[in-house]
C-alpha cells in the first residue's frame, strides 16, 4: 500500500495579514480585525498584537488594555474570500484533492501529484514560496502521512513554518506531544484528561480503549488511534455540510427573561432563514450561550423529525434555555445550530467542540 503524503497549509494571521498587506502603514504594527467599540470583539490579531496577549474572540476592551496602541481595522470578508480563492488556485497546480477547513487552511493529498514531485515537503515549500511571491502573504505547512500529524506539524513552527513528521519518527514525537496539542482536545477535555493522569501522547497511549470510550464516548476511539499515529480519514474535496448555525453578540449583557426570549426569537428566525436558503434539515438543535465573563456553554436536544421551521425550533430552543442560569450570569451572546441530518451515517466524532457556526458576517453588535 502506498504511503499517503498529506500537507496541511495554514495561513499565518490571515485576516490581519491581508490588512497589513493592503495597508502598508500597518506593517510591523499590532493589528486587530474587528470593532474597537465597547461591545466589539477581536476577529483576528496580527503576530505583533499576539505578543501582547491579544487573541481572536477577545473583547476589544480587554485587547486595548493589553495593547493600548492596537490598530483596529474593519473586516472585509469578501476580500478574504477572494484571496482564499487565489490561494486555492495555487494548490490546484499540484493536486485536486483539496479539503478546505476554513478560508485560511486546507489539507492537500499529494500522494499522486500533477507535477510528479516525489517529496511532499518539496511541494509544501513551493506552495509557501508561491503564496509569498504572488500574494505577498505567509503560510505555515505541515507534512506527514495522515491528517492528524500534518495538522500538528503545521502548528509547530509558526509563523512561516515548515515541518515534516516522518513515519519512523511519529511514535516518539507523539509520545512527547502535550495533550493540549492533540487535535480535538480543547481546554475542558485537557482538564479532564489531567485528572485521569493523561498529560502527553505516551500517557494517553497507556490508556485502554474501553477506559477512553467510557470517559469520552466515541471520541475515545479517536484519541486511542491518534496516540498510535493512526488516522485513516481521507482528504475529502467535497465537504458534506453537517450543520448550520448562527449567533448574535448582544448590544449589552442581558439577564431579564423577557429580553432573553426576544433575542432567542431573533436568533431562531435567522437560523430558519439560513436553513431555508440552504435547504438543510437536521435532527439536533444546539443552543450556545456565552456569558458576561466570556465563559460559555452548549445544550443540545435531538428529535425524531427533521428541524426546519420556526414552529419546530423555537419551542425546543426555549426548553434548552430553561436549563440555563442566566439571571445570575448575564448573557453576552446567543447562538443556535441545527445538525445531524437524517441521511447521515455514523462517522467518527468531529475534532471540534462546537457545531460549525456561521458567524453573521464579520460584524459584532
Amino acid at each position: 500500500m502506498t504511503e499517503r503524503k498529506i500537507i496541511h497549509i495554514d495561513m499565518d494571521a490571515f485576516y490581519a495579514s491581508v490588512e497589513q498587506r493592503d495597508h502598508p502603514e500597518l506593517k510591523g504594527k499590532p493589528v486587530a480585525v474587528g470593532h474597537a467599540e465597547k461591545r466589539g470583539v477581536v476577529a483576528a490579531a496580527s503576530y505583533e498584537a499576539r505578543k501582547y496577549g491579544v487573541r481572536s474572540a477577545m473583547s476589544s476592551v480587554k485587547a486595548l488594555k493589553l495593547c493600548p496602541h492596537l490598530h483596529f481595522v474593519e473586516g472585509r470578508m469578501e476580500v478574504y474570500k477572494e484571496v482564499s480563492a487565489q490561494i486555492h488556485e495555487i494548490f490546484h497546480r499540484y493536486t485536486d484533492l483539496i479539503e478546505p477547513i476554513s478560508l485560511d487552511e486546507a489539507f492537500l493529498d499529494v500522494t499522486e501529484n500533477k507535477r510528479g514531485i516525489e517529496l511532499a515537503v518539496d511541494i509544501a515549500r513551493e506552495i509557501k514560496q508561491s503564496i509569498r511571491e504572488e500574494l505577498h502573504l505567509v503560510a505555515s505547512a505541515g507534512v506527514s502521512y495522515n491528517k492528524f500529524l500534518a495538522k500538528v506539524a503545521s502548528d509547530l513552527r509558526k509563523p512561516d513554518g515548515l515541518c515534516t513528521i516522518h513515519p519512523a519518527q511519529a511514535q516518539e514525537f507523539i509520545d512527547h506531544l502535550p495533550i493540549e496539542s492533540f487535535w480535538g482536545v480543547g481546554p475542558a477535555t485537557a482538564k479532564k484528561m489531567h485528572t485521569l493522569g493523561i498529560y502527553n501522547g505516551r500517557t494517553l497511549r497507556e490508556c485502554p480503549l474501553d477506559m477512553l470510550t467510557r470517559q469520552f464516548g466515541k471520541a475515545g476511539q479517536t484519541y486511542y488511534d491518534f496516540a498510535r499515529g493512526i488516522d485513516h480519514r481521507p482528504v475529502e474535496p467535497t465537504r458534506i455540510r453537517k450543520s448550520i448555525g448562527c449567533e448574535h453578540t448582544l448590544g449589552k449583557d442581558i439577564s431579564v427573561k423577557s429580553a432573553v426570549i426576544i433575542e432567542l426569537y431573533h436568533v431562531a428566525c435567522e437560523l430558519c432563514e439560513r436553513l431555508e436558503r440552504k435547504d438543510f434539515r437536521g435532527n439536533t438543535l444546539t443552543l450556545k450561550v456565552k456569558f458576561h465573563d466570556f465563559t460559555q456553554i452548549t445544550r443540545s436536544t435531538s428529535t425524531g423529525t427533521p428541524l426546519h421551521t420556526l414552529k419546530e425550533i423555537l419551542p425546543l430552543a426555549k426548553q434548552l434555555l430553561a436549563h440555563v442560569d442566566y439571571q445570575n450570569h448575564p448573557i453576552r451572546l446567543l447562538g443556535l445550530s441545527v445538525s445531524n441530518p437524517k441521511e447521515d451515517t455514523p462517522t467518527p466524532p468531529p475534532l471540534t467542540h462546537a457545531p460549525e457556526w456561521i458567524q453573521l458576517q464579520l460584524e459584532f453588535k
